[in-house]
């Protein structure tokens, strides 16, 4: 299918957002460009991050979330699907936030406050670990931004049908906040974490500690940080896990150390 049509497509509503993936594509952000896009981030991170004294590599946090890390990292290659190999790597920040994240490719960062602040279990640490390692290998990164690409161009193609001109650019990043954008990035994170259960219970960790987790986080419901801030609540995600634990516990049982 060539670009063209591909546009025409999404413009008409007859490609759903099931075709984000393949317009991601079109729009520049293949897997292998997008993994070495983040990886060049991401080491300008690290590299700024270590300027300025708040890099952490001895801390016994630094340690824990390592030690995590390098577990379920040849568990996380297993479950790679996207055709790329993964240059995996972990960076601990020296912030007192409850953060974490995921860049395309398999670079992680975690913030001590959120091991710190939440006094997390090791296993409660798998359980962040896990749902970040399944964004990375679902390639969320690259739906979303298929997913705001086709956004703003069904925007910028209705903006100026109505005439509608230099304001459009604002426009269409609201519209993206409250139609397609916000949704979809909650869809996302609750594939994470169903995948985080099965990812953390293959490493041999105890996936009930996903729920423990998740309690602790509606403790910090004000001040949560951004980790906190961007995924659906906690009461729904909770609940939702709950209904996948028998499977992910099954698997626990049969990789426990």
């Amino acid at each position: 299918m060539n670009k063209n049509l591909i546009l025409a497509l999404c413009a008409s509503g007859v490609m759903t957002i099931s075709g984000c993936a393949t317009f991601a594509d079109i729009a520049g952000a293949d897997s292998a460009t997008l993994n070495a896009s983040a990886a060049k981030g991401y080491t300008d991170l690290v590299n700024q991050a270590r300027s300025k004294g708040q890099l952490d590599t001895t801390s016994s946090t630094y340690q824990r979330i390592n030690s995590v890390f390098l577990r379920l990292k040849p568990y996380a290659d297993q479950m790679n699907r996207t055709g790329q190999a993964f240059q995996w790597q972990v960076s601990v920040l020296k912030s007192s936030e409850l953060n974490a994240f995921v860049a395309p490719g398999g670079k992680v960062v975690f913030y001590t406050g959120i091991v710190e602040r939440l006094k997390l279990t090791d296993a409660e640490i798998a359980a962040i670990m896990g749902h970040e390692m399944v964004h990375a290998l679902e390639e969320h990164a690259k739906s979303k931004m298929g997913a705001q690409a086709l956004t703003d161009l069904a925007l910028g193609i209705g903006l100026s049908a109505a005439g509608i001109g230099q304001g459009g650019t604002a426009a269409a990043q609201l519209g993206s906040q409250i139609g397609i954008g916000l949704p979809y990035s909650r869809n996302l994170e609750s594939q994470a974490d169903q995948g985080g259960l099965m990812l953390m219970a293959r490493a041999g960790y105890d996936p009930q500690a996903a729920i423990t987790l998740w309690q602790k986080m509606s403790q910090q419901s004000s001040g949560g940080g951004s980790f906190l801030s961007t995924h659906p609540s906690n009461s729904q995600r909770i609940a939702a896990m709950q209904k996948n634990l028998p499977a992910a516990q099954a698997i626990y049982k049969q990789n426990r150390r």
